[in-house]
């Protein structure tokens, strides 16, 4: 009986095409809408969590407090407080922590034979690689040796590379960072784009005593961050906590004294940037669910029509031997039919808008298996419901009132 009343489905929805079509196209548009919301926002998620990997693993950033002057209060980080002896203490007496790096930055000019460029220039330690994870594909970093003659060496990024020697291998060439000439002892691995949009390969990074003695003249101990690694993912809090506790009785502050200094887990801003994303994509879902609202009370409505124009050809159904719930499974299917149709339509447009975005953005999308058979079984449960009261009008017409039907 099911497969006979899908056969009469089909066939009803045939001889209606423009109107089976236009019924179709209000679930095809809700379902095409709920597929590309998911795959983009699946897409958003792998590329924030990809993007924020990039800046290392398991990485704890500390930064010194906010200025005051005057009354007026700066910017968290526009303080000083944070030294190199800070750093090196976290490596030591933080069992939880793998790497610290110190890091110093400055805007400069580079010049290479006739082309020139400006980026930032980081000071910093060879713990600055193993924090961020970052390799080389050509050389390798600067070493302690380097730290404590104050080298005139460099690690540059490949925008670097780019830019300034035309894409062509630069290790052992000359580079002139401000005024000071140094050699490229290493090509960092290309990380594209950070989290925050900067581009991460434009970057030249030098031994911290270099920085200070030769780039920006910074005399003492103090840093503009530290960067800290910890051993494990699940330590990570664990390091936060104690860093704080640490750096708290270095800095001398007991009680209620603010801290002078700022950590920040780089896992909670993942967090946070996830949870903005999941609210946005939520919210797409919602509006997209109101189109197959409005899809579904499109079907309750044509079926009704269907109803009341085929009465005659109920009453006969009924009046040879039909029973009540043949004439429920065979509108009722008719309806799921319907939605169907419109569900694996909008399967596929939601999959072609979907790669479409990705293409003309560069986004990257991911549609799921388990999204794709969600706004499927979703599409047959909208003709259910939708299908089921008229359906059910159908099976109680009394044969007799049918038949008189014109």
């Amino acid at each position: 009986m099911i497969w006979m009343a899908m056969r009469l489905a089909l066939f009803s929805l045939m001889r209606n095409k423009i109107r089976a079509l236009l019924t179709v196209l209000g679930i095809l548009i809700g379902v095409a809408a709920v597929v590309a919301s998911s795959a983009i926002g699946a897409g958003a998620k792998e590329r924030i969590e990809s993007q924020f990997a990039s800046l290392g693993v398991n990485v704890i950033m500390v930064f010194p407090g906010a200025s005051a002057a005057g009354g007026a209060r700066g910017a968290a980080g526009s303080g000083s407080g944070l030294t190199e002896d800070d750093a090196r203490a976290i490596l030591v007496e933080v069992p939880t922590v793998s790497a610290a790096a110190p890091t110093l930055t400055a805007s400069a000019q580079l010049v290479a034979g006739g082309r020139n460029w400006s980026t930032r220039v980081y000071g910093t330690t060879p713990d600055y690689f193993r924090v961020r994870s970052w390799n080389t594909t050509d050389g390798a970093p600067f070493t302690e040796s380097d730290m404590r003659t104050s080298a005139k060496v460099c690690v540059v990024g490949t925008t670097i590379v780019r830019e300034l020697f035309g894409g062509e291998n630069a290790l052992g060439s000359s580079l002139r960072v401000g005024r000071m000439p140094c050699t490229i002892v290493g090509i960092l691995e290309t990380k594209g784009q950070s989290g925050f949009g900067q581009d991460q390969d434009d970057i030249v990074v030098v031994p911290m005593s270099t920085f200070r003695t030769r780039v920006a003249r910074r005399p003492g101990r103090e840093v503009g961050q530290v960067m800290v690694s910890a051993r494990d993912p699940a330590v990570t809090s664990h390091a936060e906590a104690s860093i704080t506790t640490l750096l708290r009785q270095r800095h001398r502050l007991v009680g209620a004294d603010e801290n002078d200094f700022t950590v920040r887990n780089m896992a909670d801003v993942v967090k946070s940037f996830d949870a903005q994303r999941a609210a946005i994509t939520t919210l797409l879902l919602v509006v997209a669910s109101i189109s197959l609202l409005v899809g579904g009370i499109g079907v309750m409505n044509i079926m009704l029509v269907s109803v009341t124009e085929r009465t005659r050809e109920i009453g006969i159904r009924l009046a040879i031997g039909a029973r009540a719930r043949d004439i429920l499974a065979q509108f009722l299917v008719e309806a799921v039919v319907l939605a169907a149709i419109g569900g694996l339509a909008g399967l596929g447009l939601g999959a072609g808008a979907s790669y479409i975005v990705g293409k003309t953005t560069e986004w990257k999308v991911s549609l799921q298996a388990e999204t794709a058979l969600l706004a499927v079984l979703v599409s047959g449960g909208i003709g259910v419901v939708f299908g089921f009261f008229p359906a059910r009008r159908a099976a109680r017409l009394d044969p007799i009132v049918a038949l008189r039907h014109e």
